[in-house]
């Protein structure tokens, strides 16, 4: 990944990701994937995870999976968009639903991208680099 440098020559701090997702194998595979592509990346299980996650850390982009306990991820969507503090964090939901209402539900509270599992890896970097 190419470091960009801020006005005065120091190099900007790489982006932070948060991937949210119940499932785990799916937690560390995101994870090694957009560390080996140089961001620094935080996890969650569930939304609720999510929303604390927000809160205490300066996230970028969230890769966000619909279908999870306590909080789900249209929620924990509409709550980031309808903060001012945080509806320019960039959204992309990683979900099983593939209904068309389904996918125009995730876009209609907030979603930047909505990409359906199974999923391609090449996809979801191409689509990281494009919002960030």
């Amino acid at each position: 990944m190419v470091k960009v440098k801020k006005s005065n020559g120091e190099p900007e701090p790489n982006p932070n990701i948060l991937i949210v997702d119940d499932e785990p194998n799916i937690l560390l595979s995101l994870e090694f994937l957009m560390k080996k592509n140089g961001y620094n990346v935080f996890v969650g299980r569930d939304g609720q995870e999510a929303i604390d996650t927000i809160s205490s850390e300066k996230i970028d982009l969230v890769i966000l999976d619909i279908m999870m306990p306590e909080v789900d991820g249209l929620e924990v969507c509409k709550r980031l968009k309808s903060n001012p503090e945080t509806e320019s964090i960039k959204v992309i939901f990683l979900s099983a639903k593939i209904k068309e209402e389904e996918i125009e539900a995730g876009y209609q509270v907030g979603a930047d991208a909505y990409i359906t599992k199974p999923y391609s890896t090449r996809d979801i970097v191409k689509k990281v680099k494009e919002l960030l």
